[in-house]
């Protein structure tokens, strides 16, 4: 069957040094706001169409009409390419450990298509990918300039597959791999698998607790998420302390999951296993 694999950009493709939130804090100041608007509200996880309209309200007690919508945005897509040169140069741009090889081993791969899941602005998302060399692995992909909420915009982008592929997303199954717990919420919104980076933007206790399918620090190690996606088979099995059966009731209902566990690190394992036993009492 068919693969389509959606992975947000910002802490999961890139860290882009911060400018995108620079350059939104520009944008305001040049519409005439005040300066740092980002610090009153959390961006990660967000799409751009909610940040910029809150960043608005923030500065000006009101939501934007769709002229200065487009216009705020209009001003930010002016300033980004300097933030994200800045960023380059300045050495606080970086790929996430592991990406491009695991992007260029999937992109070999028959029948796995590989698209964007991204908050961003579709040109905003494309000018912090440039430096990283990666924008040409990814065939499609859904936008967050046209929706406030984030399973919208990853329902954009299986439409997207589907036109790509020509064919209806029954026939594919869809993999979202993000960094923070709105992408794992905006997956199984729809029934999708979820995978999360820890070296991202997101809150580890958040993430743990919304828990997606796989949890890796990055994507150093291909095999956890090569056996995910179910291009990999490890003939000796999957060793408990890398995967999760839930073993009772109280398990079954944290981890929550859409069908096949969690992968975890030796290391997240640990962690997961003391937490649930503070949970049954038996430690303190």
């Amino acid at each position: 069957m068919k693969k389509v694999i959606l992975f947000d950009v910002d802490g999961t493709l890139v860290k882009a040094g911060g400018c995108g939130l620079k350059a939104l804090n520009r944008a305001v100041v040049e519409f005439g706001g005040p300066d740092n608007i980002c610090s009153k509200f959390e961006l990660q996880g967000s799409t751009d169409r909610d940040n910029f309209n809150r960043a608005f309200i923030c500065a000006f007690k009101r939501k934007p009409k769709e002229k200065e919508f487009l216009k705020l945005k209009k001003k930010y897509l002016e300033i980004l390419p300097s933030e994200v040169n800045a960023a380059v140069n300045n050495k606080r741009y970086l790929k996430i450990k592991g990406v491009e090889k695991l992007l260029k081993f999937l992109s070999s791969q028959k029948d796995v298509f590989l698209g964007l899941a991204t908050g961003n602005f579709q040109e905003g998302a494309y000018l912090k990918l440039a430096p990283s060399g990666l924008s040409h692995y990814f065939s499609f992909g859904g936008f967050g300039g046209d929706y406030e909420k984030r399973e919208d915009m990853i329902e954009s982008a299986v439409r997207e597959a589907e036109k790509f592929l020509k064919c209806r997303s029954d026939e594919f199954q869809v993999y979202v791999i993000g960094d923070t717990e709105k992408d794992v919420q905006a997956a199984k919104a729809h029934g999708y698998h979820s995978g999360i980076v820890m070296d991202g933007f997101g809150h580890p206790e958040r993430l743990r607790s919304n828990a997606p399918e796989l949890i890796s620090d990055n994507f150093s190690d291909m095999l956890p998420w090569l056996l995910w996606l179910g291009l990999k088979k490890d003939p000796k099995g999957v060793a408990r302390g890398s995967y999760i059966c839930p073993d009772t009731p109280i398990e079954h209902a944290y981890y929550g999951m859409t069908g096949i566990g969690s992968f975890l690190s030796p290391k997240d394992f640990k962690e997961m296993e003391d937490m649930i036993d503070r949970a049954k009492g038996r430690k303190q």
